[in-house]
């Protein structure tokens, strides 16, 4: 590093230790280092945000020294406080005229990342400034690299359907709106939800995923609240729960819809309040906890047929994210393959590199109800069985139930597509009109005869849209 920009809030201006120290940061032999004093009245009330925020935009500090007196520290304990909560990437380093050891432990309590104490020399000072500032710019590049590999990085794709949705990840992940991710299984709901918790703030703090439809519907509420000891017969112990577990960080809840009721109670509280009871407390405890929760089915519907609370689905579903399925998406289907022969030919030590055109056409033809999930345990098993560094047709094993034709001609697959483009555009239509033909067929510009005709060929329910609109 060949420069810094340091901030001195001075405390304890009667000692001169902020003057001395302003003297040594800026001392000639050294790499530039850009100093910003300002000097705080010891008997001030606390340090606000405010007048933190005076200073920081305009200086944006890459290190702060406070000059503090080591009895008392209740100034100090604000001014500390306000920094680690605005500023809980900088180092402060605390400068103390006299100090005990039960002085030491309270000031690196408050965040102090290092402590110094008179007489102030710069054989002292200065090698503690650059170690700190190397080090947080060894922090800043891991959690980068990591953010990377577990964010954006993992989501393969370059239709427009799907990176319209991905598009919105870095914005979503700033703020703590809670997120509710539709698309069908394998569609990669999880990892969706893994990448904007990385690429959020709370990336350092964990990311705990739950999936409600696995779990007995006597357990949910115990695993998401946890209980204390002798809530129940056989509860020798207390237990936290995984809302205390991801405390600062994510809790994914992936199969929303599969939620009890009495759980969803509590959950639409928690989400409100973020407060909750663990079963048997009579306490209320608290967390900072992001929500992102996932399913594979119309939950509109579901609060209509009363499985899914209207208060719930509200507080859920703040940002949408629809992921659609790989039928809709087959521009990303060779990039995605590749990525996956990429994977499993390390870990299975195998030459294969590609694919052949006979292979990829049959990847191409295939509907892939399982989604990317299916996609890759295909690629995986023709790994297995291929030892060349293409793998064949031969390679692909496929289910023989939804499997399309193979080699189909160009107007067999232009007449599957526009059939499948227009059964879900007249449907959507319906849905948005509440079943009414005449609307839905004026929307989409085209007479009602022809409209009918349409629905008739592609033997839609009217009935049930109307009730789903």
């Amino acid at each position: 590093m060949k420069s810094a920009r340091v901030l001195v809030l001075d405390l304890n201006t009667r000692d001169g230790l902020g003057a001395a120290l302003r003297l040594i940061l800026e001392s000639s032999d050294q790499p530039e280092i850009k100093v910003h004093q300002q000097s705080i009245a010891i008997d001030s009330p606390a340090f606000s945000r405010s007048e933190l925020a005076k200073i920081t935009p305009h200086f944006e500090p890459e290190l702060i020294f406070i000059t503090v007196s080591a009895s008392p520290l209740t100034n100090a304990a604000a001014v500390f406080q306000t920094i680690k909560t605005e500023l809980p990437e900088i180092p402060v380093i605390a400068a103390a005229d006299a100090v005990r050891t039960d002085s030491v432990l309270e000031l690196l309590k408050l965040g102090a990342s290092d402590f110094i104490t008179p007489p102030l020399k710069a054989i002292d000072i200065l090698p503690r400034v650059w170690r700190l500032l190397r080090y947080r710019q060894r922090l800043a590049t891991s959690v980068h690299a990591l953010k990377e590999r577990l964010g954006l990085k993992q989501l393969i794709g370059e239709s427009p359907v799907f990176v319209s949705e991905v598009q919105k990840f870095p914005l979503v992940a700033k703020s703590d709106a809670s997120v509710l991710i539709f698309g069908e299984t394998g569609t990669g709901k999880e990892l969706c939800a893994r990448a904007i918790h990385y690429l959020s703030p709370r990336a350092n703090k964990p990311f705990v995923p739950i999936n409600c439809g696995a779990i007995p519907v006597e357990l949910v509420e115990n695993e998401l609240f946890g209980h204390r000891r002798e809530a129940f017969t056989g509860a020798s112990s207390s237990r936290f729960g995984l809302i205390h577990e991801s405390d600062g960080g994510t809790l994914f809840l992936d199969e929303i819809d599969c939620l009890p009721l009495l759980a969803q109670v509590k959950l639409s509280r928690f989400l409100q309040e973020k407060e909750y009871r663990p079963l048997g407390s009579m306490k209320l405890r608290q967390a900072d906890v992001r929500v992102i929760s996932a399913t594979n089915i119309d939950l509109l519907e579901a609060v209509r047929q009363s499985k899914l609370r209207h208060d719930l689905y509200y507080r859920l579903n703040i940002v949408p994210v629809t992921l659609p399925p790989l039928r809709d998406r087959k521009e990303d289907i060779p990039l995605l393959a590749r990525h996956f022969v990429a994977k499993y030919a390390a870990r299975f030590n195998k030459p294969a590199t590609d694919f052949s055109s006979a292979a990829m056409q049959t990847l191409m033809s295939y509907e892939w109800p399982g989604n990317v999930r299916e996609l890759e345990h295909v690629v995986e098993r023709a790994l297995v069985f291929s030892e060349d560094e293409v793998i064949h047709s031969s390679n692909i094993l496929l289910s023989n139930a939804s499997a399309t034709p193979r080699g189909e001609s160009f107007q067999e697959a232009k007449a599957r597509v526009v059939a499948q483009f227009e059964r879900r555009y007249i449907r959507e239509l319906l849905i948005a009109h509440r079943g009414n033909i005449t609307k839905a067929a004026q929307a989409a510009h085209k007479n009602r005869r022809a409209f009918w005709q349409l629905i008739r060929k592609h033997k839609i329910d009217v009935a049930s849209l109307k009730a789903a609109g």
